[in-house]
């Protein structure tokens, strides 16, 4: 599918937000830009698989709009997450299948956090819901979650996303998630993974993985996997498709928009 002018424009200002996220695990201090009409109402922090807590992203509210972002990976543990590709149960939703163990890990810790920060903030506001890379398996988590246990119907947008769960997961998603984005790139070998039959070296038992709709493919191509996957790189090819808005962007609120990678 392709997306409408309206949906490039959100895509461009979620894949900045998604920047955002690197910028506040970077910085000692944790500080990032913020662009207006949004304050921050609080961010976000997960534990890593070898249980370390780490700032995972945010909270943004304005009148009208909450945005929960996640962070991609960033650190050594967080790699180590990625490739904890058996499945266990996704248990915050009735026949919801299974789902990736390091990625679900992950999520689990920060779901308290998150709950607690929507009961505090009005239901009547949309609530958009984005990340890249692993940070993009944790924003489909977290809709799925979203979706089955609260009032809101979040909307999501994902960057380079791996693949997150089974087709019962998927099956699921689709019919509680029905506004989904998935922005990937074809040739983002980390979108290709896990695999969809991955059976791990010795053992028995066979893990099968889709990825959820919609898909919004991108084609951009480099020798370089950093290249091929940077969210840079998304916001520099959507971009290409409403140059004057990123523009826009770039000059209301200077540092907010990554630099290709």
């Amino acid at each position: 599918m392709e997306l409408n002018q309206a949906q490039v424009q959100r895509a461009l200002f979620l894949a900045a937000v998604c920047g955002q996220t690197y910028a506040q695990f970077t910085n000692p201090d944790g500080t990032f830009v913020l662009p207006p009409p949004y304050t921050l109402f609080e961010p976000l922090e997960a534990k890593s698989l070898l249980g370390q807590w780490e700032r995972f992203g945010f909270i943004w509210q304005s009148t009208d709009e909450i945005i929960i972002a996640f962070r991609g990976t960033s650190s050594a543990s967080n790699w180590i997450a990625d490739a904890i590709a058996t499945q266990q149960k996704f248990k915050w939703a009735k026949d919801a299948g299974l789902t990736h163990r390091g990625f679900t890990g992950i999520y689990g810790s920060a779901r308290r956090q998150i709950h607690s920060a929507l009961r505090q903030l009005p239901e009547d506001r949309t609530l958009y819901l984005t990340g890249h890379s692993l940070g993009a398996a944790l924003a489909t988590l977290c809709a799925m979650d979203l979706a089955a246990n609260t009032n809101r119907v979040p909307v999501l947008f994902t960057f380079g996303s791996p693949r997150v769960g089974d087709p019962d997961f998927v099956q699921a998603f689709a019919k509680q998630v029905p506004n989904s984005y998935r922005i990937h790139n074809e040739f983002d070998a980390v979108t290709h993974i896990p695999p969809t039959v991955f059976k791990l070296p010795k053992q028995g038992k066979t893990y099968y993985y889709r990825h959820v709709p919609v898909s919004y493919p991108l084609y951009f191509a480099d020798t370089s996997l950093s290249t091929n996957h940077g969210i840079g790189s998304y916001f520099a090819e959507l971009a290409r498709l409403d140059p004057g808005y990123a523009q826009y962007l770039s000059t209301v609120s200077p540092g907010f928009s990554p630099e290709p990678t």
